[in-house]
């Protein structure tokens, strides 16, 4: 049987044990220092807590030690990693390839997509040198995902959920060139979200003041079966900077939609133990996005940007039928209350918004005229319903365990045992009378028995193996159930056993002898590591360098023209515009070049 993983982004201890209640089976989680979100960086001590809560239920917790290091912070880094596997983390996502030179723990290595998987040739020499995991950048089709695991055995997670970065990932480095804060360092300024001017190179606008390189968020919900297909075993939500209101909502979504595709084909099990109770339907539409795209998971295509607004739009209400100066009537199935957020684009295409504060049969009272008119396109971007539910406390998660009561020689004996075989004996030498109405006493025991409280186990079944039914006092019950429990939940910590990584032998030489900046070398423990494999030139990595001009920034896939429908190659348009191409923004010019071979656009510096 092969496991399938659903993993869920925590920004905090809080929202990582919402994802473990909602159904994850492994979270991810910033360090203290060196996470690709610096802004969300978590103690130890609430990550340890985390861990503890985690490992109950088999959930695994990754903690991303994912930026580029300066040679002043190695021996921090170091310092941290050992930490992070003294108290108790699987494993720990990684960019920089210094770690590599590090005597650290036995701890594993994934990945991160910030190292740049995309080719085999990358993704072959990673697993060669110790790396149990490969975070696959989110651009590859199912077709190449499947070419990749034909040829290699390591584990590979995708992906599935969330924003997408427009550059591959570990290859942008236009935040640190406007602004000077390194996306490489865990402080992207998020420059692809911000407006800029399409031009071509006679200063004709083609485009203006639109969001060019803003992408609409990714759901890959009906692609998770077909994923399993290529060979993907996990299944990536983003969001570490999103609120716990998202990651329940999302997870408890590809909970239920991994669940299903286990049910269906059969040879899978999840990775994890016990059930989650969702106290509410979920519906990723309801949460924060800009619209939904499926990337290039089916190839190339258009229809994955969102030109219009970086903002969230949320779930697609209806049209509307009617509008006067002070109300607007809306088509829609869905129910709209008072505190909902309503937005809709104008006839500039610029989203507009507002709150819903009355409702008078069908018609929602606008406090200001809008200029709404029918057939406008309405969504919802904050559901206030939804996200009242979303805010209890309404997720839980148990382990099924069964109690079995025996009398042997004279004393009562109390075993449980959980879903995963871990079993607790309890024997009580004290001697008890026989029940004088023994279907009443039976009935008590069961009644008791079946009470958990606060504890993690949910009792399924209660075999009473004895015919002699002792009369013991509820309160005698009720202690014996606490301590029997708390037995298996023992039982179960200690048999806890976390992977460890292997020392690789043998490894591969570098697939390059040269290497350019892109390679994102920033300190001598990484220049060291890729010469031992073969590697003879150096270029420093961007952050290092003195002079950046006509560099490229970004490399993508997504391409400008294809999503304006001018491209020559899919389009079949004629052309009537002067290349090069460029965008504006309100600080600087960059110049678009098009690699057509590979169907890949690049931003350069100008």
């Amino acid at each position: 049987m092969k496991e399938l993983e659903l993993l869920s982004p925590a920004k905090d201890y809080a929202t990582g044990i919402a994802a473990i209640n909602c159904g994850a089976d492994a979270v991810y989680i910033g360090a203290p220092k060196f996470g690709a979100r610096a802004a969300v960086g978590n103690s130890l001590s609430d990550i340890k807590q985390l861990i503890d809560y985690a490992h109950q239920f088999r959930v695994k917790v990754y903690i991303t030690i994912n930026t580029l290091l300066y040679d002043d912070e190695l021996a921090e880094a170091k310092a941290l990693i050992t930490q992070c596997y003294d108290i108790g983390a699987d494993a720990i996502i990684i960019q920089d390839m210094a770690i590599f030179e590090m005597d650290i723990p036995p701890i594993l290595i994934f990945a991160s997509t910030q190292t740049n998987n995309y080719s085999i040739d990358q993704i072959k020499f990673l697993e060669s040198v110790g790396v149990q995991r490969i975070i696959l950048a989110r651009e590859l089709s199912l077709k190449q995902i499947k070419e990749i695991k034909n040829a290699t055995a390591v584990d590979l997670e995708f992906f599935v959920h969330g924003a997408l970065c427009v550059s591959f990932s570990g290859q942008c480095y236009m935040s640190y060139a406007s602004t000077g804060r390194s996306a490489n360092r865990g402080k992207c300024a998020q420059p692809c979200r911000i407006l800029y001017t399409l031009e071509d190179a006679n200063g004709n606008v083609i485009v203006k003041d639109k969001y060019l390189l803003s992408l609409k968020d990714l759901n890959l919900s009906n692609s998770i079966e077909d994923l399993t297909d290529a060979g993907i075993t996990s299944f990536k939500i983003e969001g570490r900077l999103k609120d716990v209101g998202y990651v329940k909502n999302v997870t408890a979504h590809y909970r239920r939609t991994i669940d299903d595709v286990m049910k269906r084909k059969g040879g899978f099990i999840r990775a994890s133990s016990g059930k989650s109770k969702i106290g509410f339907t979920p519906d990723p539409a309801k949460s924060f996005n800009r619209g939904f795209t499926n990337y290039f998971i089916n190839g190339k295509g258009g229809d994955n940007s969102s030109f219009n607004s970086q903002k969230s739009i949320g779930k697609y209400l209806g049209k509307v039928t009617k509008a006067g100066n002070d109300f607007i009537i809306i088509d829609t199935k869905e129910k709209i209350v008072n505190g909902d957020g309503l937005c809709y684009f104008d006839k500039d295409d610029v989203l507009q918004g507002f709150s819903v504060n009355k409702i008078i049969n069908d018609k929602i009272i606008l406090n200001e005229t809008k200029s709404i008119t029918p057939g406008t396109k309405v969504f919802r971007n904050y559901d206030h319903q939804f996200n009242k539910e979303l805010m209890k406390d309404n997720c839980a998660r148990t382990i099924n365990a069964v109690i079995t009561i025996e009398v042997e020689n004279n004393s009562l004996v109390l075993s449980a045992q959980d879903e995963d075989s871990n079993k607790a004996v309890l024997k009580i030498d004290e001697q008890f009378d026989s029940a004088k109405d023994s279907t009443k006493a039976r009935e008590t025991i069961h009644r008791q028995m079946s009470k958990t409280g606060d504890s993690i186990f949910e009792i399924v079944e209660i075999n009473i193996e004895t015919d002699d039914i002792p009369f013991i006092p509820v309160g005698r019950l009720n202690a014996y159930r606490r301590k029997l429990l708390e037995m298996l939940l023992a039982e179960r910590n200690k048999n806890y056993k976390r992977t460890e990584r292997q020392v690789i032998d043998n490894p591969s030489s570098y697939f390059k002898t040269n290497l350019n900046f892109k390679a994102n070398v920033t300190n001598k423990l990484a220049k060291q590591f890729y010469t031992k494999h073969g590697v003879t030139e150096f270029t420093e990595g961007f952050e290092l360098l003195k002079n950046r001009e006509g560099l490229e920034v970004m490399r993508m896939k997504y391409c400008i023209k294809e999503e304006l429908n001018i491209c020559p190659h899919h389009n079949k348009v004629d052309v009537k515009y002067k290349e090069p191409l460029y965008i504006k923004d309100f600080n600087r010019k960059y110049r678009l070049v098009f690699d057509c071979k590979k169907c890949e656009m690049g931003v350069l510096l100008d």
